[in-house]
């Protein structure tokens, strides 16, 4: 073999080797630019511009189009407050939904439905609260206030739903009660 056909071979052998390499580089380097591109989005939406919030949202995989859905979060820790959603409480958050925008087969309801067939994990509420920190950390308290009752008065909303403990007796349960009182703390106010 003639040392300028090894030549070829080698060069050959090597631009294929790197061109692999290359692709593998690129698509580490794609990776974060689609967080960061999500992360711009986010903000955008929401004006959220707190990197621990964004990255706490982004490893929940709420999209922007679900951030809707968030605002929905206290509603679905209330259903969830003594283990489990029935009925009556899933319809109050899915009337909630649609009064929010949230429409039937949209990303954000298909999300919040999933949330209330299994319950969502404890970081979501979390996420939550470190969002309403950062939207909340700018206002008076009026503003808190008139932010915090449209909110608050949704999720009381679930707790009356399902009438209490076994539709017996107080209208809220105690676990609610407790879930409400926490989301409430989260304003500040």
């Amino acid at each position: 073999m003639s040392n300028e056909s090894f030549d070829d071979r080698r060069r050959a052998l090597e631009e294929a080797f790197f061109a692999k390499q290359d692709a593998i580089l690129r698509q580490r380097l794609a990776e974060p630019a689609e967080l960061r591109a999500r992360k711009e989005a986010f903000t955008a939406v929401s004006g959220i511009t707190d990197p621990v919030v964004l990255d706490q949202l982004a490893a929940l995989d709420i999209t922007p189009e679900t951030l809707a859905a968030i605002s929905l979060v206290p509603l679905v820790a209330v259903a969830w407050a003594d283990g489990s959603v029935d009925a009556r409480e899933r319809a109050a958050v899915l009337h909630a939904a649609g009064n929010n925008g949230l429409k039937p087969g949209a990303a954000g309801y298909q999300m919040l439905e999933k949330w209330l067939e299994s319950a969502p994990p404890a970081s979501l509420v979390e996420s939550w609260k470190a969002y309403i920190r950062v939207i909340t950390a700018g206002m008076d308290r009026a503003s808190r206030r008139a932010l915090q009752g449209p909110v608050m008065d949704r999720a009381h909303t679930v707790a009356l739903a399902a009438g209490g403990f076994l539709g017996i007796g107080m209208k809220i349960s105690y676990a609610e009660e407790e879930v409400l009182a926490d989301l409430a703390k989260t304003f500040n106010v």
